[in-house]
């Protein structure tokens, strides 16, 4: 019985200690405000790329997201109007996967 209990114990912290992978693999930028929206010249049908803050680093759209008209409406609100948002671009492909309002 006691060995099913360590078991058991294990097999929690394991399960607790794993938490959500998808926002690991997130690089933020906070209090961030777009400056440019254009679309992708080698891909139009594609991607819409976006420069974030005022060294104007170049992240992407992907236009094949599920979330790609509630993401294109936030970035275009932080660039015509300054609003700053919190922006988790997914690591290795400069794509933005989650614009969030910053609290």
């Amino acid at each position: 019985m006691k060995a099913w209990s360590y078991l058991l114990l294990l097999l929690f912290m394991i399960i607790s200690c794993s938490g959500n992978s998808s926002s690991q693999n997130l690089t933020w930028y906070n209090n961030a405000t777009i400056s440019n929206i254009t679309e992708d010249p080698d891909k139009p049908n594609e991607l819409v790329r976006v420069s974030i803050g005022i060294s104007a680093q170049v992240f992407y759209l992907s236009k094949k997201s599920a979330d790609y008209k509630d993401l294109l409406e936030k970035a275009t609100q932080s660039f015509k109007k300054s609003k700053t948002y919190n922006i988790g671009i997914e690591n290795k492909t400069n794509i933005i996967k989650e614009i969030k309002e910053v609290k």
